[in-house]
């Protein structure tokens, strides 16, 4: 199926709209009039623009007010129609979007309505044009779309039909399986957007809050499932209002919009993409570093042994169990400081899991490679972490980056333990491109969305993992100054011990985050301790959080630069992160910061 999108889903004025649209895909757009009218091209210059990029323009929208008002006021309406319709004739529009009606001048009489729909339709058919009428959420008397449907019906004009809408239908609870008795060829379009659920108006949810199709909580493809059991074959196309899309740049949203559209293709049958291949486990996670000795350091003092060195590169591996650290000095780390800069996954099949990349849009990273070094596919996610494709210790067949390294005289000893979970703050506006990316091109699991308090505002995370918890990805966003990375990025180690971990960090000098005094009080009156447990805790700075499934310990190091160690001990039915601990962790990280 075609695909479109509407220039009000995206930032920048209409010829960048365009572009972006073109080179992410898109087949065809929707052009909101105030893009046009605010524009400096004419109708004919947009359309000889749009069949340069390769797009239709497959509706013109809105027009808005026009049916079940006064006689006077209809016949301004006719005139006022009279003149888009000849404007979408030179813009080579053939489908104009008519909004059920929110003006106080309207009358609650459909039979009216479909009479005026009626008249109107006769005049966009002089014209070559379809009426799409479309039920918003919040019309003076037409909200629903099987209400919108029944005017249409009684109206019985070849040029009318309706415009479904899947934010006005599934944000007011109404049943799309309804959709089902529509005729196909009376449905002109389909407008997708997906939502989080929340509790506000309607309208202020739809204005500000939409987003692109499985970056909410609507079910967006058991509705077109519904759709195109009508037999409905035109594209399906974005409309989606949203602060944070009309001020991020235009072209990755234009990307991550597509890319929802191709994964709502591949759930409701009527795409196909390569076969998701979900990722089995952390192989490692790679910080870079102009100064490597604060890092090296505090790896050690958590137990790390450097154990290789890769044979071309000034990349050291450092190993404790099954947690491998890869630390890189090279050119890339004399940007940022320090911080985690790419995440090896494991793979069952890693040119598998580079197809289906490549397929949503994220193509295999360009990397400079000696002779002798493993073929290792990467792609980049929306924060610009590298994501490599890893097959460790699994036979000749299959590349082992390990085979990359030297070994040194130095061993890891036996240990349990192994990267829990990673955490990454994510960019303002990116926060919902990355639960896509991560949902759609690794096949990962999206957990519910947590907001958590830190001391400057709110900061919003949600987890992302497979089924059995072995690769797990916390991805958040925060409403701290711009230049406060103090909780941009954090490792977790799983230990089978954490009070022991923790004292053995203290013993080979390690600084651990100092946690207050006030916070242990709290832990006294939420929970009951064995003898001397609570005291062992507040000694060592762990804290201690409990689900239905069992209970969680964990504790921090001090950040390096944009980077911090967290070890965590969960009894195996513990499923969460210690979400109601962190906001005594970001306090107790920005009392320590240095003052500026």
């Amino acid at each position: 199926m075609r695909t479109s999108i509407a220039t009000v889903s995206l930032s920048g004025s209409l010829t960048e709209k365009l572009t972006a649209a073109s080179r992410a895909g898109f087949d065809g757009v929707e052009i909101f009039e105030n893009d046009l009218l605010a524009g400096p091209l004419s109708p004919r210059e947009i359309r000889a623009r749009c069949a340069d990029l390769g797009l239709t323009v497959d509706l013109y929208q809105p027009v808005r007010d026009i049916e079940a008002v006064p006689a006077d006021e209809f016949a301004r309406n006719l005139r006022r129609a009279r003149h888009k319709f000849e404007l979408m004739g030179e813009l080579g529009a053939d489908t104009v979007l008519v909004c059920s009606s929110v003006s106080p001048l309207g009358i609650d009489d459909d039979d009216l309505a479909a009479e005026q729909l009626s008249q109107l339709a006769t005049l966009a058919q002089e014209s070559g044009i379809r009426v799409a009428y479309e039920a918003l959420a919040w019309g003076r008397h037409v909200s629903t779309y099987d209400h919108a449907w029944r005017i249409v019906e009684a109206a019985d004009h070849p040029a009318l039909g309706t415009c479904l809408d899947s934010f006005h239908i599934l944000s007011r609870g109404s049943d799309p399986k309804g959709i089902e008795a529509i005729p196909g060829e009376k449905i002109f379009f389909l407008q997708l957007a997906d939502a989080p659920s929340l509790a506000m108006d309607v309208l202020q949810w739809s204005r500000h809050h939409r987003c692109f199709p499985g970056q909410g909580g609507f079910d967006v493809a058991g509705l077109v499932r519904h759709v195109l059991r009508t037999g409905y074959d035109g594209p399906l196309s974005l409309e989606v209002f949203n602060d944070v899309f009309r001020q991020a740049e235009a072209g990755p949203t234009a990307v991550d919009a597509h890319r929802s559209l191709l994964v709502l293709k591949e759930a409701t049958g009527v795409g196909e993409l390569p076969t998701s291949v979900v990722p089995t486990g952390v192989a490692f996670a790679e910080l870079v570093t102009p100064d490597a000795e604060p890092v090296c350091a505090l790896l050690g003092a958590l137990g790390f042994a450097r154990t290789a060195r890769h044979h071309s590169k000034p990349v050291d591996l450092w190993e404790r169990g099954e947690a491998r650290i890869l630390v890189n000095t090279g050119p890339a780390a004399r940007r940022d400081g320090t911080r985690l800069a790419a995440i090896g996954l494991e793979s069952p099949d890693p040119r598998a899991a580079a197809r289906r990349a490549e397929a949503l849009l994220a193509p295999v990273l360009p990397r400079r490679r000696g002779p002798k070094d493993a073929t290792l596919d990467a792609v980049a996610a929306p924060d610009g972490t590298e994501l490599f494709f890893c097959a460790t210790g699994r036979g000749p067949e299959l590349p082992d980056w390990r085979g990359d390294f030297v070994g040194t005289s130095d061993a890891p000893q036996p240990d349990p333990a192994r990267i829990d979970h990673l955490a990454l703050t994510q960019p303002w506006h990116q926060y919902d491109e990355a639960t896509l990316f991560h949902r759609s091109v690794l096949g990962l699991h999206a957990q519910e969305s947590v907001d958590v308090a830190d001391p400057y505002g709110l900061l919003r995370s949600r987890a992302v993992t497979n089924a059995d918890g072995s690769v797990r990805i916390a991805l958040g966003v925060g409403a701290a100054p711009a230049d406060d990375t103090l909780h941009a990025q954090h490792i977790a180690l799983a230990t089978d011990d954490v009070v022991a971990a923790a004292r053995a960090f203290r013993a080979a000098g390690g600084n651990p985050l100092p946690i207050p005094a006030n916070y242990y009080d709290d832990l006294a009156a939420r929970y009951e301790f064995a003898d001397g447990e609570l005291e062992t805790y507040r000694s060592l700075g762990i804290l201690y959080d409990r689900d239905a499934g069992g209970a969680f310990r964990h504790w921090y190091t001090r950040t390096v630069g944009r980077v911090f160690f967290e070890l965590v001990e969960r009894d195996p039915g513990y499923r969460g992160y210690g979400a109601a601990n962190a906001p005594v962790r970001l306090a107790a990280q920005h009392a320590g910061r240095p003052a500026r």
